[in-house]
């Protein structure tokens, strides 16, 4: 499948606008593009307790697990705020990354950071180089 990665940053620019950010400034949405073509959006949620608020990555492979789906070909990120104008890159934090890679295969799993015309394209073990993952849990 070719990736439109404009489209899928598009999405992700579209949903940062419905972040719910009131205590950083900082909005940031995800696109998370299935392997059946399906694109699922998340935004940051805050809380006024911290450790409650979720990452607009979560967000998106909640939704999208949420209905069944399993197989994951790239998410676009995308964020705004906090002195980082319009353009930054936001990459996924930690907790997200190892989200991810709980149902990616990281050697081809596709993170795309920027916006349309100017982004950047990682492999999703390029961020998270050593990972522990399904295959590291002997089930019996």
């Amino acid at each position: 499948m070719k990736i439109d990665y404009n489209k899928l940053i598009v999405a992700a620019s579209d949903a940062a606008r419905r972040a719910y950010s009131p205590y950083s400034g900082v909005s940031v949405g995800a696109a998370l593009l299935a392997a059946n073509g399906t694109v699922y959006t998340g935004v940051n949620i805050e809380n006024a307790s911290y450790p409650a608020g979720i990452c607009a990555e979560r967000v998106a492979f909640s939704a999208a697990v949420t209905t069944g789906e399993r197989e994951f070909i790239a998410i676009a990120v995308y964020g705004t705020g906090a002195g980082k104008g319009s353009a930054a890159q936001f990459p996924p934090c930690g907790i997200c990354l190892q989200f991810m890679r709980e149902f990616t295969v990281p050697e081809e799993f596709e993170v795309v950071l920027g916006e349309p015309e100017h982004y950047s394209v990682y492999k999703l073990n390029e961020l998270l180089p050593i990972s522990f993952g399904p295959d590291n849990i002997n089930i019996i």
